[in-house]
């Protein structure tokens, strides 16, 4: 396993559409362990494979307190959303960031588990709002988008701010 690097906000690769997965092998396998490792290290409780550059329609989550319920979601659909809920919400690729997003409070989901097999399920509180959230990545789309422009503008700013010091403070500690 591996921890691979988090594409962040406003990198346009976080823009790409994922492709449906076809092959179920041990390719796919250890992309999924890489990404619930990457995940568990960042910390968060969700991860799209869109986040680590891979554009197919994969994502983990693990909204446990333990990080012992591992899920896996390949090729997801939302079959049904039900009532709203506006909860805050972060993400690993916009790191430090959140804010209220309204989404559906109850889904029922379809979706292929990494041995291809087909299961269906309604989920609902945190868990609705983490598989709405992850599948957006998807399909190229960030929470901040459903924020305003200026918001959005501000955040990109001061994620720019923030990666231009770090870069710097990188550039210090290599010079000493």
């Amino acid at each position: 396993m591996a921890i691979r690097t988090i594409l962040e906000f406003p990198d346009q690769r976080l823009r790409t559409r994922a492709r449906p997965v076809t092959k179920f092998d041990a390719e796919l396998g250890k992309l999924i362990d890489d990404m619930f490792e990457t995940m568990y290290a960042a910390p968060g409780i969700g991860l799209a494979a869109s986040q680590v550059d891979v554009h197919e329609r994969v994502l983990v989550i693990d909204i446990s307190d333990n990080r012992d319920q591992p899920r896996t979601f390949i090729n997801p659909e939302i079959l049904a959303r039900e009532g709203e809920a506006e909860t805050e919400e972060g993400c690993l690729s916009v790191p430090g960031i959140f804010d209220g997003v309204v989404r559906a409070a109850k889904v029922r989901v379809r979706w292929q588990d990494r041995t291809g097999a087909v299961s269906e399920e309604d989920f609902e509180g945190m868990m609705a709002v983490c598989i709405q959230h992850e599948m957006d990545h998807l399909d190229g789309k960030l929470f901040v988008d459903y924020l305003s422009d200026l918001k959005r503008q501000r955040i990109r700013k001061k994620l720019e701010k923030e990666r231009k010091q770090r870069a710097s403070r990188a550039r210090e500690a290599a010079i000493r």
